[in-house]
């Protein structure tokens, strides 16, 4: 990795700031110096210059609810859920790429089907052997409950109760996972009426909490019904996946620990469960009969946890038929047509709170001097429209830890 040179770039730096034009020296791995057009870059007369022709140079996407093993992608539709698995982990291989190449240079898990199969992606792509996002790895510890005949995958826990959830929690450790996914709420749309159902107790929860956190693992969860999110928070869980149904209660408790948790909606599946178009064998009734309520709910509940100051980041369950691996964007959309962000607010939860959940926001998520270079240069101006992520054609390069997955045109000149 040498010194380059982003040269004549409109920047959007990740805080939602209005974008600038400047130029951007990386150095190995880093970001070396963010300058504003007319002002020096320091010590960078070997560096190549990159000329991008004003298009926007921004952070790379960050998916914060990451689900590498659901199968379907952009580029191959798998109508089952549960694969075997040597394809199950075929499929991960594929998704972690096609991510990457839609310009999501990072992705933080809510869950996986298999135990280490996201530990083995996670180190093969860091290592640079396969090519995917940066990857906070997971796995799950019990299938949601489900209607006959509707595969979610085998359960997984030791055994139940606060020491059976310790347990859990140790073997997750032990198999080098990041971050543990409980599930303690159900979900309508496999079980109509699942979703205020508790699947666990606060016992359970507070104990697979601390024994996660005395190891340095991160807990998110599934938490739709409103008891289900104070359960959450009063026992420490980090993400909180949905929320639906929060109340007034959970709502204020969700603000009071605003500076330490995270919330992802999830509402791609939900939009894309209401403009699924099934086959006539498909029975998707039930699924839209439930997402219905939860898209207005998420309506009114999005924008008042960031009235709050609640940190809401996109990432929408994607990986299922109907809502392929490799459309993650489109979250950021539903965070302006359904939420009332502007572009350059999704844009901002999606890299800044992206390297945030993630663990590593003081290096990751901002086009800043001394962070990770992981960036994009994107041919049209997402900060005005985010639709144009949507195709990767307008990503004119992707730059992951200071190497080019996608290169632009190379110029080669040397920086004056």
């Amino acid at each position: 990795m040498g010194r380059i040179i982003f040269d004549n770039a409109r920047i959007f730096d990740g805080t939602g700031r209005a974008p600038f034009a400047g130029r951007v020296l990386v150095d190995a791995e880093r970001i070396a110096q963010v300058a504003k057009a007319g002002e020096p870059l320091l010590g960078a007369s070997d560096a190549e210059r990159i000329d991008c022709a004003q298009a926007t140079l921004m952070p790379g996407l960050i998916e914060a609810h990451a689900h590498l093993t659901w199968p379907s992608s952009i580029e191959r539709f798998e109508p089952r859920f549960v694969l075997p698995p040597e394809e199950m982990m075929l499929a991960a291989i594929r998704n972690g790429r096609i991510l990457l190449d839609q310009g999501f240079t990072s992705a933080f898990s809510a869950g996986a089907l298999g135990e280490r199969i996201e530990v083995a992606l996670r180190d093969e792509f860091a290592s640079g052997a396969l090519p995917g996002p940066r990857l906070k790895a997971s796995t799950i510890e019990s299938s949601p409950e489900a209607m006959p005949g509707v595969e979610t995958g085998d359960k997984t826990s030791v055994a139940r109760g606060p020491a059976g959830l310790r347990a859990f929690v140790a073997r997750c450790a032990d198999l080098g996972i990041d971050t543990v996914k409980l599930l303690i709420s159900g979900e309508d749309a496999l079980r109509p009426g699942s979703s205020q159902h508790i699947l666990y107790g606060q016992d359970e929860v507070a104990a697979a909490c601390d024994e996660a956190h005395r190891r340095g693992l991160k807990v998110a969860a599934h938490t739709q019904a409103a008891e289900s999110v104070k359960i959450a928070l009063r026992a420490g869980v980090d993400v909180l996946y949905h929320c639906s149904y929060a109340d007034a209660e959970a709502l204020d408790m969700l603000e009071a620990q605003r500076d330490r948790i995270f919330v992802a909606p999830a509402i791609g599946i939900i939009v894309a469960t209401l403009e699924a178009t099934p086959p006539p064998h498909v029975d998707m009734a039930g699924m839209k009969a439930s997402a219905q309520p939860v898209l207005e709910l998420n309506k009114k509940l999005i924008p008042e946890l960031r009235r709050r100051g609640v940190h809401v980041l996109p990432g929408g369950d994607y990986g299922f038929p109907f809502n392929p691996n490799g459309t993650n964007a489109r979250d950021l959309q539903h965070f302006v047509e359904l939420f009332g962000y502007s572009p350059a607010e999704a844009l901002s939860a999606a890299t800044m709170l992206g390297g945030q959940i993630m663990g590593m926001g003081d290096t990751l998520g901002q086009v800043k001097a001394g962070y990770i270079a992981d960036l994009l240069l994107v041919e049209e101006d997402p900060t005005v429209d985010t639709r144009v992520l949507l195709d990767k054609a307008n990503l004119r390069a992707i730059m992951q830890s200071g190497r080019f997955r996608k290169a632009p045109p190379r110029a080669a000149a040397r920086a004056e």
